[in-house]
């Protein structure tokens, strides 16, 4: 398995978020959250970085996805 960084800003009671945490953990897929609920830095960096407020947003290495897209998230972390 490739060991890019992955961050996801999320927020609580976002359930796509959740899906995506589940399938970083169900995967041993380290990784950094921020919550964008709380986190009034993270939010503006998020914000900056992906051009708009819905969550989740996930980095992984250089490739940026919003959303939950397991397919595209399977295929950057290299899990079958």
């Amino acid at each position: 398995m490739a060991t890019k960084k992955v961050s996801i800003y999320s927020t609580p009671t976002c359930v796509y978020c959740n899906m995506a945490k589940d399938f970083f953990n169900e995967n041993g897929v380290k990784y950094e959250n921020f919550d964008v609920a709380s986190d009034v830095a993270k939010r503006k960096e998020m914000m900056e970085k992906s051009g708009q407020l819905g969550v989740p947003v996930i980095t992984v290495g250089d490739e940026l996805i919003v959303g939950f897209d397991e397919g595209r998230l399977r295929e950057l972390l290299e899990i079958k």
